[in-house]
C-alpha cells in the first residue's frame, strides 16, 4: 500500500511538472507563433496573429518572435525568421542553400529576366508610372514585359493618369517585397548612394518627364548592388527552375 502511494506521489509530480513547464506563457506563445509560420507560406502580420491571442499585447508577441530569432541563431538552426513585406515568415537558412540545392538536384534559381528586371526596377524607384514612361526610360516597347510582371503580381495597376486617354499608372504589390526580402519600399536603396549609376538623360526625354532620369540598366544596378550588400534580407528559400 504504501509503495503503491509513494508510485502515485511520483506521477503526479511528473504531472505537474509537465504542467508548470505547459504554463510557461512565453513558451507558450512561442509555441503558437512557430506553429503558424511554418503552415503559411507567405509572412504573417502582427494583427491576424494578435487575434490568436486575445490576451496577449503585440509587445509581447514580438517578443516572443524575438526570441525564436535569437535560438535559432545561436544554434545555427536551418530555419530562420525573418520580418519580411510587413510581417515575419519562416524560412530556409541561407547557409545551408548549397545543401538543399544539391539535394533537390538544381544549381540555378529561377530568375527574371533582364528586360522584366529592368522594368520592375523603373517601376520600384519611379512608382506610379504608366507603360510609356517605361518605356521612354527603356527606348523599346514594353507591352509583354508588363504583361508578364502584371502575371507574377510583381506590380499592379493603381490608378489613371490624369492626362488624354487616361492611361494606367503602375506599382509594386508585397509579392514584389516578398521577391526581393524587402521589409518595406525603404528599404531600397536611395539612387543618391551610387552617384556613379545617376547618369541623366534629359537629352532623349519629353519635357513631360523631365523626373524620369535614371536609366533602366541604372536602376536595375542599384537593385542588384543592393542585394549584394544586404544579404541578410534576401529570402534565402531559391526558387528553383520547372
Amino acid at each position: 500500500m504504501e509503495e503503491q502511494i509513494q508510485n502515485t506521489n511520483s506521477e503526479n509530480k511528473i504531472f505537474e511538472s509537465s504542467t508548470e513547464k505547459q504554463q510557461d506563457p512565453l513558451d507558450h506563445v512561442k509555441g503558437v507563433i512557430e506553429s503558424i509560420l511554418f503552415v503559411n507560406e507567405h509572412p504573417v502580420a502582427l494583427e491576424p496573429l494578435k487575434k490568436v491571442f486575445p490576451t496577449v499585447g503585440l509587445a509581447d508577441i514580438k517578443k516572443a518572435i524575438r526570441a525564436l530569432q535569437d535560438e535559432y541563431e545561436h544554434r545555427q538552426s536551418g530555419i530562420v525568421i525573418l520580418e519580411i513585406a510587413g510581417g515575419y515568415q519562416m524560412l530556409t537558412n541561407s547557409l545551408y542553400a548549397d545543401y538543399v540545392r544539391t539535394f533537390y538536384k538544381t544549381k540555378h534559381k529561377e530568375k527574371l529576366s533582364k528586360p522584366s528586371l529592368e522594368t520592375l526596377a523603373i517601376v520600384a524607384y519611379k512608382q506610379p508610372v504608366t507603360r510609356a514612361d517605361i518605356e521612354i526610360i527603356r527606348g523599346v516597347n514594353s507591352d509583354g514585359v508588363v504583361e508578364n510582371l502584371l502575371m507574377k503580381e510583381l506590380i499592379k495597376i493603381i490608378g489613371r493618369k490624369d492626362v488624354a486617354g487616361k492611361p494606367y499608372l503602375y506599382g509594386t504589390t508585397k509579392q514584389f517585397l516578398e521577391y526581393f526580402g524587402l521589409k518595406s519600399l525603404e528599404d531600397l536603396p536611395k539612387l543618391e548612394e551610387f552617384p556613379d549609376l545617376v547618369a541623366e538623360k534629359e537629352k532623349d526625354l519629353p519635357a513631360n518627364t523631365e523626373d524620369l532620369t535614371a536609366s533602366a540598366p541604372d536602376v536595375i544596378s542599384a537593385v542588384e548592388e543592393k542585394q549584394k550588400k544586404d544579404a541578410s534580407l534576401e529570402n534565402p528559400i531559391e526558387k528553383v527552375e520547372g
